[in-house]
């Protein structure tokens, strides 16, 4: 089976996920895919919570809560939401391993440093032995890489991050790793009628533009 996790370092979701998904990485392959999630945002017509007063404030209460329910460490950076460009092109150019990907979680997240240019990561870019980070990050082929990710984002029809695909069944969220994972030990659950069914639910009533 396929499976592919998307996700941007502007989400703190995608850091309280990152553990499991590390967890799954060790014993099954799985493709990481680093993805700006502002492109799916604009793509569907959505707002970021963070972008929506009280729900802002409410997003960020509710992380905080949930690392600390599973123990995890979890410190805002300066200033959220903020631009993870730089970060994700770093992702890449540092070759999206896991190493990478959770030095960079770790600097934002686990540390509460600022992740929105080149020189705010610089620390752990060096950690990743990239000598020249301002050029990595410029380089066509970086460059080139995240936008084939956010292609193959939109071909899935991914909607948000972080999200699990196994091979094109989408479990957006955290709080669906759970369910992702019992759909990958038995993918019938997914055939079920009343699963099937939920597909094709007909809307009863649409709100106007």
């Amino acid at each position: 089976m396929s499976i592919v996790w998307y996700y941007d370092f502007v989400s703190p979701f995608a850091w309280l996920q990152w553990p499991k998904v590390k967890a799954l990485a060790a014993s099954r392959p799985v493709t990481l895919r680093p993805i700006l999630l502002a492109g799916l945002l604009d793509r569907h017509g959505q707002k970021g919570p963070a972008e929506i007063p009280g729900k802002r404030e409410f997003t960020y209460r509710h992380a905080l809560w949930r690392a600390r329910q599973a123990g995890q460490p979890l410190r805002f950076p300066p200033a959220h939401p903020f631009n993870p460009l730089a970060a994700l092109r770093l992702c890449i150019a540092a070759g999206t391993t896991v190493a990478a990907t959770d030095a960079i979680f770790e600097w934002i997240w686990g540390q509460g440093n600022a992740g929105d240019s080149i020189e705010a990561l610089a620390p752990v870019a060096a950690r990743l032995g990239i000598d020249d980070p301002a050029a990595a990050i410029k380089d066509a082929s970086t460059k080139t890489q995240l936008r084939a990710h956010f292609d193959a984002a939109v071909a899935e029809n991914v909607f948000g991050v972080p999200t699990l695909s196994l091979d094109g069944r989408l479990f957006w969220g955290d709080d669906a790793h759970a369910f992702a994972l019992a759909c990958l030990e038995d993918p019938t659950l997914w055939d079920e009628p009343e699963m099937h069914r939920l597909a094709t639910l007909p809307i009863g009533a649409e709100r106007k533009a």
